[in-house]
């Protein structure tokens, strides 16, 4: 599975998430890119999956218009999802294409 990082979403998340490749909105150049340009951008990347922390994305966007999974990390606090990293892992196995999902840790 191709995941792509937001902005706000901790890094060392990524090393508990192999074996799937994990790229950041920063090692792209797309940290400046507003939702919706992200969006299109991690799609024409082939991307399947956006881990990001922004809890209003849902209202921001039709989200079933992109064909990417999306979950949403309802905090920044690398502490409180470093001790809840199979969380993430059970949200990534149940997520399905045009699918939203968001943990709660």
């Amino acid at each position: 599975m191709k995941i792509l990082f937001d902005q706000g979403t901790p890094v060392p998340l990524r090393r508990f998430l192999h074996p799937h490749t994990v790229d950041t909105c920063a090692e792209l150049g797309w940290s400046k890119l507003q939702n919706g340009t992200l969006l299109d951008q991690a799609t024409a990347a082939q991307y399947d999956v956006l881990i990001t922390t922004d809890q209003n994305l849902k209202y921001q966007h039709t989200l079933s218009t992109w064909p990417i999974g999306i979950i949403v990390l309802r905090t920044t606090s690398w502490p409180q999802i470093s001790n809840k990293t199979n969380k993430v892992i059970d949200a990534l196995v149940q997520l399905t294409e045009n699918k939203y999902q968001e943990v709660e840790f």
